[in-house]
């Protein structure tokens, strides 16, 4: 048995090694095609006559602190109003659906060409919602925003000179962060955000490899959608589906970095943890979906087959850390520390594997966005410690996704303008707290057994779990059984 434990043990630090190895080449890719990266945004001049005709898709879902911010910002788009169609498509169930219909109608009466679309039923939830717009709308090309973002007035001139180009698909843009310096919850949000934006996305982007459409901030070829299937809701993340059957017939992906759209991150621990599980749930539908098409997909690469595997599970380091997070205390037990050269030869370096290639994606995210390395590494032990904290809710959602290519679409909760109108529930964190004290016994034992070098990676361990253990408690105490609107999180317990 210990062997076992101890084979275990080394086993899970080198998978995630390798999960960390590849966001090091991530951050090398960026580095390689620098001077691509520096060119993607060189467009012709556009001839104002030539502009095609865009629609711009509005889904909603109970949205009553945003709406009117969101068809504010649209009302303000620069772009020919004879060539601009904007359509809300609402399946609210609350005030949403009064507050947008005003907003409409006073907006079409300054001359917008805007349309308040509601459909008999809510089958497919967002999927359900594009799909059944695109049945009457008039754009060639096909622009979305969720209800959070606040989008540009030259979103579409700074996009759609791309598609001048035939086989360009889809152009993704970059998400800013409205609130991000609110806590350090949307810190380390922001964070996570810029490491996918800001190195994933360019990365593929620049090397030619797959990405995909983040749901929000980015304009598609209306064409594209129609050759792929169009939008499909056997999966919850229904970009990230649509993103890999167009590109698999042969379509081509933008990554705009210098095109922002401001947006709100989640405030509230149980509203992220909602938001990262369907994500973290829907890429394993989607890798469940796909990955046997893309490994014998002949008119791929090797390299864009390995790329597309890693992108597809990049969830699967969160049962891995759970794992390890369990193994820690009797790994510590039963690994002697017999003197520092010998920890120094095994210890350090898988701790640093895992741990120092996220340090330089993040840091590269951070630079590529105009911060600075220091202001990410006062940071990255904070990131560290929620992911350990998450891992045990991430990994009900990845068995969730593995068994079930179907499941119900949780929104997340936006603050808007009204703070406290819709509030996330969520079951009390049972099992984070069950880890909290292994992991206190853990870094105890690491003190006792003199393997100091894992003492402060037991830390970050007690320290997400405690961490996500007291928010989700105070949020959810303060969610009275009046409270307005709420929505129930999936239970990692």
């Amino acid at each position: 048995m210990a062997s076992l434990i101890i084979v275990a043990y080394f086993g899970v630090l080198l998978l995630l090694c390798t999960y960390g190895a590849h966001r090091a080449h991530l951050v090398w890719l960026c580095y390689r095609h620098r001077k691509r990266l520096a060119a993607v945004g060189e467009l012709p001049a556009l001839v104002e006559a030539d502009l095609p005709r865009v629609t711009i898709q509005l889904p909603l879902y109970n949205e009553a602190t945003v709406v009117e911010r969101l068809l504010d910002a649209v009302a303000t788009m620069d772009y020919p109003r004879d060539r601009l169609e904007i359509q809300v498509l609402d399946d609210s169930n609350d005030e949403t659906i009064q507050l947008a219909r005003r907003k409409v109608e006073r907006l079409r009466d300054q001359g917008l060409d805007i349309h308040y679309v509601r459909r008999p039923d809510r089958v497919g939830y967002k999927a359900g919602a594009l799909e059944y717009g695109l049945t009457s709308s008039t754009g060639e090309f096909i622009a979305i925003f969720d209800a959070d973002f606040i989008p540009q007035p030259d979103f579409v001139r700074a996009t759609i000179g791309h598609f001048a180009d035939p086989k360009i698909a889809m152009v993704q843009t970059r998400w800013q962060h409205l609130n991000q310096a609110v806590s350090l919850l949307t810190e380390i949000q922001a964070m996570m955000l810029n490491g996918h934006h800001l190195v994933e996305n360019r990365a593929r982007c620049a090397a030619g490899h797959l990405f995909n459409f983040s749901g929000t901030g980015g304009i598609w070829r209306r064409a594209a959608i129609d050759d792929a299937g169009g939008w499909e809701h056997d999966t919850i993340t229904e970009d990230l589906d649509l993103s890999y059957r167009a590109q698999l017939r042969g379509w081509r992906f933008i990554y705009r970095p210098d095109v922002t759209t401001p947006a709100e991150l989640p405030e509230e621990m149980s509203a992220f943890r909602a938001q990262q599980y369907r994500w973290a749930k829907g890429t394993v539908q989607t890798a469940r979906k796909h990955l046997r098409r893309i490994l014998n997909d002949g008119g791929l690469g090797v390299e864009q087959r390995i790329e597309a595997v890693f992108h597809l599970t990049p969830h699967f380091a969160y049962p891995l850390m759970l794992l390890l997070s369990v193994l820690l205390l009797p790994a510590l037990i039963l690994i002697p520390a017999t003197d520092v050269l010998t920890m120094a030869l095994v210890d350090l370096p898988l701790c640093l594997g895992a741990t120092g290639s996220l340090a330089a994606f993040y840091c590269s995210a951070e630079r590529a966005g105009g911060g600075t390395v220091g202001s990410a590494l006062r940071r990255l032990p904070a990131l560290i410690a929620l992911g350990a904290g998450l891992s045990p809710h991430l990994s009900r959602a990845v068995l969730d996704g593995w068994n079930d290519m179907a499941g119900e679409f949780i929104r997340t909760p936006k603050r808007g303008r009204t703070a406290g109108r819709y509030r996330q529930r969520a079951q009390l964190p049972m099992v984070e707290l069950g880890l909290l004290l292994l992991s206190l016994c853990a870094v105890v034992a690491s003190i006792e057994t003199g393997h100091y070098f894992a003492t402060p990676f037991t830390m970050l361990f007690a320290g997400g779990y405690g961490y996500v253990s007291y928010l989700v408690v105070s949020e959810q105490l303060s969610v009275g059984d009046d409270a307005p609107s709420t929505e129930v999180a999936p239970a990692a317990e």
